[in-house]
C-alpha cells in the first residue's frame, strides 16, 4: 500500500499550528547576554539560563579562543579512544570540587548525562521512582533503562513514601529528582527526600541543572542550601546554564563515576566535547567561586521583578529560585502576551503543552546578574501595558 508519508507529516504540522502548539525559534545574531540581537533589532533577553551572564563574559570567551588554538576545535574521538584531552580532565576535577564529591564524569550535554546514567545504573531488575515534573531526559533515561518506572506526586514526599513502600522486591531502588524544576520553579524538599531514601535504603539521584552556580553560599547549587553535601548518592549537572559553557557531568563517590565511564552509552559512544568548552567551564567555574556578587545580584533582580509582577496581578509560580513562571492560561492568550512583548523589545517565548499540562501555559521568566534596573523597568512596563489574560 503506498502511503502518503509527507502528507501526513505535513498533516500532523498543521493539526500543531492550529492548536497554538507549533514552533518557530528565532534566531539570534550575536553572543547571548542580557541583550540580543533578532533580524536586526536589539531585544532584551529575559528567557535564558544564563543566570549569571558567563555565557558572554569576555573571560569566558577569552579561554575557548586559547584553547582553540592550542587544542584544535574538534576532539576527533570519543573519550575511550583519543579524544580525551587533559582539559576533559581538569574540568571534571573541578566539578567535583564543586559538588563537593570524590570524582565527576564528563558527558557532551546535561540530557546526554541524564540518559547515560540512568540507563547505564538500572535493568529491569529494578524500579525507578521519579517526581512527576522531572525533565524529559530523565523519563527517556527511565525508558531505554527497562526498570520499572513509577511516578510520584511532585514535591510529596507521602507519595515517594508509598512508592518505596510497594517497592521492595525489587534489586535496585532509584529515586530521582530535580532540585530545581526547570518550568515551576519550585525547589524540591530534599531535607525530606535524603530521608527516605536513608530509610528505604534507596538510592538517590538530584539533578542540580538549575541549581548550579546560583543556590547556595559558594553557587555549589541546593544541596549545599540544604547542607546534604554527601548525603546524595548521584548528582547530576549542566554546564550550559549558569556556568556559560555546554556539557553534562555526574558527580558522587568512585565506583558510580568509574561504572559510568564503563557502561554509560552516550560516555562511551560520542564524540569527547571539544577542549575549548571544557575550558570555557573551567574558567566559568573559577567566575563563580571568585565572584559571589553576581549571585547577590541575580537575587535582587529576580525578588524586584517578582514583586512587580505580583503588583500586576500576575499569577506566579516558584517562588524559591531564579526562574518566574508567570501562568496565561490557554495557548492563545499565551501567544498573544508573548507577541505583545515581542513588539515592546522583550523576548520571552510562550511554554506550552507538552511541555507543560493543557490549561497551564506561562511565560517563563529568567532574569539575570547582568540586567540593569532600567532593563527590569523595561519588562514590567511592559507587562503592565499588556491586555489582560
Amino acid at each position: 500500500m503506498n502511503i502518503d508519508f509527507h502528507g501526513q507529516l505535513k498533516a500532523e504540522l498543521g493539526e500543531l499550528e492550529g492548536r497554538g502548539l507549533y514552533r518557530s525559534p528565532k534566531a539570534l545574531e550575536g553572543a547571548t547576554g542580557a541583550k540580543a540581537a533578532i533580524d536586526g533589532r536589539e531585544y532584551l533577553l529575559f528567557c535564558s539560563n544564563n543566570y549569571l551572564g558567563l555565557a558572554s563574559d569576555p573571560r569566558v570567551m577569552e579561554a575557548a579562543r586559547n584553547a582553540t588554538v592550542k587544542y584544535g576545535w574538534g576532539s576527533g574521538a570519543s573519550r575511550l579512544i583519543s579524544g580525551s584531552q587533559r582539559l576533559h580532565r581538569q574540568l571534571e576535577q573541578a566539578l567535583a570540587e564543586l559538588k563537593e564529591t570524590p570524582a565527576a564524569a564528563l558527558f557532551p550535554t546535561g540530557y546526554m548525562a541524564n540518559v547515560g546514567a540512568i540507563a547505564a545504573l538500572t535493568s529491569a531488575q529494578d524500579t525507578i521512582i521519579v517526581d512527576r515534573l522531572c525533565h524529559a531526559s530523565i523519563i527517556d533515561g527511565c525508558r531505554m533503562s527497562r526498570a520499572k518506572l513509577q511516578v510520584y506526586e511532585h514535591n510529596e514526599p507521602d507519595s515517594l513514601r508509598r512508592a518505596l513502600n510497594r517497592s521492595g522486591k525489587y534489586r535496585r531502588r532509584l529515586v530521582i529528582t530535580e532540585s530545581v524544576f526547570s518550568m515551576d520553579g519550585d525547589l524540591a524538599p530534599l531535607p525530606d527526600i535524603v530521608n527516605l531514601c536513608r530509610h528505604y535504603e534507596a538510592i538517590l539521584m538530584v539533578d542540580e541543572a538549575h541549581a548550579t552556580g546560583v543556590l547556595g553560599e559558594h553557587g555549589r547549587g541546593a544541596l549545599e542550601l540544604f547542607g546534604l553535601q554527601g548525603e546524595v548518592d548521584i548528582v547530576m549537572g549542566t554546564l550550559s546554564k549558569a556556568i556559560g559553557s555546554i556539557g553534562g557531568f555526574i558527580a558522587g563517590r568512585e565506583p558510580v563515576v568509574e561504572y559510568l565511564r564503563q557502561k554509560a552509552r552516550s560516555y562511551i559512544y560520542t564524540t569527547a566535547l571539544p577542549a575549548a568548552a571544557c575550558a570555557a567551564g573551567l574558567t566559568g567555574i573559577k567566575i563563580i567561586r571568585d565572584e559571589p556578587e553576581r549571585r547577590r545580584k541575580l537575587w535582587e533582580n529576580v525578588t524586584y521583578v517578582k514583586e512587580g509582577l505580583k503588583a500586576l496581578g500576575f499569577e506566579l509560580l516558584g517562588g524559591q529560585s531564579q526562574i518566574i513562571p508567570a501562568l496565561t492560561g490557554d495557548e492563545a492568550a499565551t501567544i498573544r502576551l508573548s507577541e505583545h512583548l515581542f513588539r515592546q523589545g522583550i523576548f520571552i517565548p510562550g511554554i506550552r503543552p507538552p511541555t507543560v499540562p493543557k490549561g497551564r501555559c506561562r511565560l517563563r521568566i529568567t532574569p539575570a546578574s547582568t540586567h540593569t534596573q532600567d532593563d527590569l523597568d523595561t519588562l514590567l512596563d511592559a507587562f503592565r501595558t499588556a491586555t489582560p489574560i
